[in-house]
């Protein structure tokens, strides 16, 4: 077995999954744009904060203004037309800011414990509410100590609103990576027999793999141009090649053909979800160096 055999199959593989992983990141970031997704995700969480007058607190000044300016819709790019759309990310103290400016604590170093229970008591319910009762309670009256605890407990939230658009995006990026292997019918095994079989193959898709891995900012490459370098590296990765692979004889041959045809999609929606970003700096620790290439080479091949 050569080392740069299966260096060059690596790389043919590698050169499909970012390929396809840059078509994903490109259809996800159009999604998660148009559903506004990561400002859902945030409101979401501010409404534990806020409850029913969540908007009354995003409408706030310091708030109003960290809202994102995109294209109205898909057709806004042709007149500029723009509009402000969800808050995406809030600073965790302007966020402290505008709950205390809302629950009218602003300005007020000093308040006596019943008049502070009676202004929180007239917020909306929510977990924030409760939570500031609940420190009240436990004789914190400083408005300091009270603003020091609101800080930690809002960072808290954030980092949920955050790991929540994240949770969503990665699940929109599994759907669609799966929906394209399979539609494309890119399995994984097959790529790797014609890529093992077919030196010529390989020598193009590792050429194609190492002038990707060259270029910077890999996941803002052009999508005509990353598929163009796919098919020019004559990787079987469609379904139109599936008459050459099919098996002469019925019965067993055709089951295991099923089985290992299923199997290699499922390697290939895996791999793809993985995300461009993560091929393209495989590919680059692959390309890097002569001696790191052939010790990572040795490592996968033994």
């Amino acid at each position: 077995m050569s080392v740069s055999q299966v260096l060059e199959v690596a790389l043919g593989l590698i050169l499909v999954y970012y390929v396809l992983g840059s078509t994903i990141s490109f259809v996800t970031r159009l999604i998660l744009e148009a559903a506004e997704t990561r400002g859902a995700s945030l409101e979401q969480h501010l409404k534990r904060i806020a409850g029913d007058k969540t908007v009354d607190l995003t409408n706030l000044p310091q708030l109003k203004s960290l809202r994102p300016i995109r294209y109205k819709n898909w057709l806004g790019v042709f007149g500029a037309r723009t509009e402000a759309k969800k808050l995406e990310k809030i600073p965790v103290s302007t966020l402290v800011d505008a709950f205390f400016d809302m629950t009218g604590l602003t300005g007020r170093p000093e308040i006596h414990a019943d008049e502070l229970t009676a202004m929180i008591g007239q917020l909306p319910e929510s977990e924030a509410k409760q939570a500031m009762i609940k420190w009240v309670q436990q004789g914190v009256t400083s408005i300091n100590d009270l603003r020091n605890r609101t800080n930690d407990y809002f960072s808290g939230i954030l980092s949920q609103a955050s790991a929540t658009f994240k949770a969503n995006a990665r699940s929109i990026v599994i759907i669609l990576s799966t929906l394209l292997v399979f539609a494309l019918g890119t399995d994984s095994i097959q790529i790797a027999k014609d890529l093992w079989n077919n030196a010529e193959m390989r020598a193009v898709a590792a050429a194609q793999a190492s002038m990707i891995a060259q270029q910077e900012g890999g996941d803002a490459q052009d999508i005509n141009q990353i598929i163009n370098n796919l098919s020019e590296s004559n990787i079987r990765f469609t379904w139109w090649h599936l008459q050459d692979t099919l098996p002469q004889n019925s019965g067993t041959p055709w089951l295991n053909f099923a089985f290992f045809k299923l199997l290699g999609l499922a390697l290939s929606a895996g791999a793809v979800s993985q995300g461009s970003s993560f091929w393209y700096d495989l590919l680059k620790k692959l390309t890097a160096s002569p001696s790191k290439t052939a010790a990572v080479a040795e490592t996968a091949a033994s």
